[in-house]
């Protein structure tokens, strides 16, 4: 049985036949990236359902550059078309601005704002 890249002579694969075919499949699957770590995510729909949603893209149209206080960011969401309850929409809120998230809360004037984490 014949076997691509196999040397019938010696029976071993050369190795840098393999090495090609391997760092072929690789960026078949995981792309071209020169970074060598995961490919980066393209935007979609998909990461603007629902309430969350909404918030992620403020987040990426730089809504939350400045303090925004929970009316604002109440407002915002109704004007790109999401319609949540305050409560629909502060639990992802709380959840985004918990560490690591990509916002953070904080007191001004005894009410909490939220602004992007730096």
């Amino acid at each position: 049985m014949a076997v691509r890249g196999v040397d019938h002579m010696s029976g071993h694969a050369s190795l840098t036949d393999i090495l090609r075919r391997v760092e072929k499949l690789e960026r078949a699957v995981f792309g071209n990236s020169s970074s060598g770590g995961k490919p980066k995510k393209t935007t979609t729909e998909e990461d603007f359902k629902g309430a969350t949603g909404g918030l992620r893209l403020m987040i990426s149209k730089g809504f939350f550059d400045r303090r925004c206080f929970f009316n604002e960011i109440e407002t915002e969401l109704n004007k790109q078309g999401y319609h949540y309850s305050k409560q629909a929409i502060q639990t992802p809120l709380s959840r985004l601005s918990k560490v690591g998230g990509p916002l953070v809360s904080l007191r001004d004037g005894g009410k909490k704002v939220y602004v992007k984490r730096k």
